[in-house]
């Protein structure tokens, strides 16, 4: 009975695994099309007018002094982009209390190629920028991996990329992803409000206490996040750093029927086939008439471009090769190194992150807003490709196992 229910059990997070991968991949899928979508809307002659025209349509009430009145594309990059936070939020708190990233010799490999993966784009795209002090600013916006981007990719080549190498990917997104939140509340944050940062904070507490106090109904957390998300937006800090304050006091336990477990089931579809699609189609549209291949040249979508490609490559392969040699940490189990430098490849998909960040880096310039787009989709289209390229051709590890074999008996 007991091996039984083990063997339940497992079969229970294997297909949780599988289930969350095929979503995470029909996302990404999702967002393409909605990226390709946004291009052609953005260069079709009567449709480019209207595209434009929708996103900075006002809509709503000034809840902020310092942006005016709310626009249809301020509503989905301040407020709708929130509830992705919270979903990042809430899986990444999952990961560090029960999941992959529980313990620190799990934390080990993800942590460091995850840390490298940031460092060497910013480091390519300040190179690239020197001596341009108006483009300093944008130094993180190639350090952002766009994991459902990736996955979408992966699921196209299916088992040509093992399971393994998903899940160190998607594993390596969620500290990404922690490192982009700290990034925009540490770095892209404007002039503070104190007397609405103050509130924020009190309704941070309270959230709080609803955690001490044992309460599990979502209800009042969601109602207190509202009230935070409105502080958290009038005080300067970006506002979709409230969801990710908020998920941080949803309570876990291990059963799947916890706070934590049910908004993170309820939000993921949302994200997944809304919030991120309508966020592609919203900020991937860029005219590109008058525009020649000469603009990729420019040092702003060079950098970009360079550091997606090249510094998430060179980050994260790196990172593993050197872990593996010194052995601080063994590389992701039955992948050959052919495979983990296609993987390495495709977390040069920024897209979401690094268009997101991009637009906090140049807010109000449309000429540089272009230049950040024409960059982010020229990196992340050549990490694609590429990636895509060598997991499709790259031998299994059993295949060059058995080459090893077949060399050692002819030797």
């Amino acid at each position: 009975m007991l091996r039984q229910a083990q063997h339940e059990r497992g079969r229970g997070i294997g297909s949780a695994t599988r289930d969350f991968l095929r979503s995470e991949a029909a996302g990404g899928i999702a967002l393409i099309g909605a990226a390709a979508c946004a291009l052609l809307v953005a260069n079709l002659p009567g449709w480019s007018d209207a595209y434009f025209h929708a996103l900075h349509l006002e809509t709503g009430p000034a809840i902020s002094p310092r942006y005016g009145p709310m626009t249809v594309h301020r509503w989905i990059n301040d407020a709708l982009m929130a509830l992705f936070f919270l979903l990042v939020g809430l899986e990444i708190k999952r990961e560090f209390v029960h999941g992959r990233l529980a313990s620190w010799p799990r934390r080990r490999l993800p942590v460091l190629a995850a840390m490298a993966g940031m460092a060497v784009p910013a480091a390519i795209y300040l190179l690239v920028a020197r001596g341009q002090p108006a483009l300093a600013n944008g130094w993180a916006i190639p350090a952002a991996t766009d994991i459902a981007f990736a996955i979408g990719v992966l699921a196209i080549l299916g088992t040509r990329a093992p399971t393994a190498l998903k899940l160190f990917l998607t594993t390596v997104a969620i500290v990404d992803d922690l490192g982009a939140v700290l990034i925009i509340a540490l770095f892209y944050t404007a002039g503070l409000d104190l007397v609405a940062l103050a509130c924020a904070g009190a309704v941070l507490l309270a959230l709080y206490a609803l955690n001490r106090c044992g309460v599990k109904a979502l209800t009042p957390y969601l109602l207190l996040a509202c009230l935070l998300w409105v502080f958290v937006f009038r005080s300067g800090v970006h506002a979709t750093i409230a969801g990710v304050a908020t998920a941080l006091t949803i309570p876990i336990t291990r059963d799947d029927g916890s706070p934590l477990h049910r908004l993170e089931h309820a939000l993921h579809p949302w994200s997944a086939f809304l919030i991120v699609p309508l966020f592609g189609f919203a900020n991937a549209g860029v005219s590109l008439a008058g525009m020649t291949p000469a603009i990729l040249l420019a040092p702003l979508p060079l950098g970009i471009a360079l550091g997606l490609f090249l510094g998430k490559q060179a980050g994260i392969f790196g990172s593993i090769w050197i872990a593996h040699r010194t052995g601080f940490a063994p590389k992701p189990g039955w992948s050959s190194w052919p495979q983990i430098y296609g993987v390495s490849l495709l977390a040069g998909i920024g897209f979401t992150m690094s268009l997101f960040i991009g637009g906090l880096a140049f807010p109000g310039d449309a000429a540089l807003g272009n230049e950040v787009k024409v960059g982010v989709l020229a990196g992340s289209l050549l990490s694609a490709l590429a990636g895509y390229v060598v997991l499709r051709f790259a031998p299994p590890r059993r295949v060059l196992a058995a080459r090893l074999i077949a060399r050692r008996r002819a030797g």
